[in-house]
């Protein structure tokens, strides 16, 4: 279902606590995509880290209402991303698959915040889940922290009602779902889907065999 900006802004207000939407896990290498088509650009482009000419690709659609992509950015990205995407071996690209109208604002926020600090926001806003979407006041609590990343009122109100940005969101949506995305987090690695949030060692036995 595609969001509408009052959804978004509407839904934004009205609900507090929404971590968590992810459901169990599926085993891996359950479903092959096209590649190429995989990793055509949507229409707000790419967020990505690692070399273009990495030997892997991993492609992940989240939710950053969701408890589950949550624990996987706390717990496993930052290994994921020391032993692989920083040493150039994966290319690890996020697109957005919001599960309600709150995480498609911050990721709206995390779109708006400028070249080079979208992975910061979704990184800040990973870390401070329960803050803003167990509150009464959501959007208060999604100002308080983008101010860190340098928004003003009038910026953070132009973002959440920027159309063609909400239209671009739910783009990227909609593609993942024709792939086969139904929960959160799912990763397709060179086009293998990855279902469920997976610790480095899991991530480990999928990648070596790549990489030999």
């Amino acid at each position: 279902m595609r969001l509408t900006r009052r959804e978004v802004i509407g839904g934004a207000v009205a609900l507090s606590a929404v971590a968590g939407f992810g459901l169990a896990p599926l085993p891996a290498w359950a479903q092959t995509v096209d590649l190429a088509k995989l990793l055509e650009a949507g229409p707000l482009g790419e967020e990505a880290l690692g070399s273009p000419d990495a030997p892997v690709t991993i492609v992940e659609y989240a939710s950053l209402t969701c408890g589950h992509c949550a624990a996987f950015h706390m717990q496993t990205f930052p290994a994921l991303k020391e032993k692989y995407i920083d040493t150039g071996k994966v290319r690890f690209i996020m697109r957005e698959f919001p599960l309600d109208p709150l995480a498609a604002a911050a990721f709206m926020l995390s779109r708006c915040a400028g070249d080079g600090k979208y992975f910061g926001m979704v990184d800040l806003f990973f870390e401070k889940q329960a803050d803003w979407t167990r509150t009464d006041d959501p959007v208060a609590a999604l100002m308080n922290l983008s101010k860190q990343a340098g928004f003003t009122q009038e910026s953070f109100e132009a973002c959440l009602t920027n159309q063609e940005l909400l239209d671009g969101v739910n783009a990227v949506k909609d593609r993942g779902a024709q792939f086969g995305v139904d929960s959160t987090p799912t990763f397709f690695v060179n086009g293998e889907v990855v279902r469920g949030a997976k610790t480095i060692g899991e991530f480990d036995a999928i990648l070596e065999p790549l990489l030999r």
